[in-house]
């Protein structure tokens, strides 16, 4: 249970943070509603491949951190004032996001499955996101920075990733109205987030 718990983690926590409309999912769905959907799967496999090296790299970093406590609070410290920030910006600042266009071109027709490595390597939000994931799952006792549960983790961000490529791909005419609902109220929800992330950090600092 102690294996399996992490990968189920992993999938959950991936399949929610990629849900939302992105570059790479809306990639995705363009590429299957112009050319075909094993294309946009090459594409996707690509992208899911570069997510597992990112992911994987992520614990080690994490694992690192968790081991040197001084860097552990640091890091929380700082945590609290980006959470913060980032908070007031989505709440009160940012402007909502334009509508993805779907019947626009996907220029070139370079290898779909490289695309994917390319788009999913110049998005490096994954990396301080598992970061900060997988050290709260540890801190939660739901995961341990073992090698078995590592690996079941960083799979299970792979699944999870892939089956929201999965239904972008397959579904996307279906799922477009859920897509401009998430778009209309993305800020609200991403700033909840960070005001939820930045409360929690706070806790943990006050109560250790």
């Amino acid at each position: 249970m102690l294996y399996f718990l992490p990968l189920v983690l992993g999938f959950f926590i991936a399949f929610l943070a990629v849900i939302p409309p992105g570059l790479i999912n809306m990639t995705a769905a363009k590429i299957s509603t112009q050319e075909s959907r094993n294309v946009a799967l090459s594409f996707a496999v690509g992208a899911s491949i570069i997510i597992f090296f990112q992911t994987f790299t992520a614990v080690l970093f994490a694992s690192f951190i968790n081991n040197h406590e001084e860097i552990v609070t640091t890091l929380q410290e700082i945590g609290i004032f980006v959470f913060s920030l980032l908070s007031v910006y989505f709440f009160f600042i940012a402007e909502k996001p334009k509508k993805f266009k779907t019947n626009r071109e996907v220029k070139g027709k370079s290898n779909r499955f490289f695309l994917g490595m390319l788009l999913s390597t110049l998005n490096l939000l994954p990396i301080p996101f598992y970061v900060f994931a997988s050290m709260s799952l540890q801190a939660s006792g739901y995961f341990s920075f073992d090698k078995i549960p590592v690996s079941s983790f960083v799979i299970g961000v792979v699944l999870g990733s892939f089956a929201v490529f999965y239904i972008y791909i397959v579904a996307f005419k279906k799922i477009e109205k859920k897509t401009e609902f998430l778009m209309r109220n993305i800020n609200i929800i991403i700033g909840s987030v960070t005001t939820f992330m930045a409360v929690v950090t706070l806790f943990k600092l006050l109560y250790k």
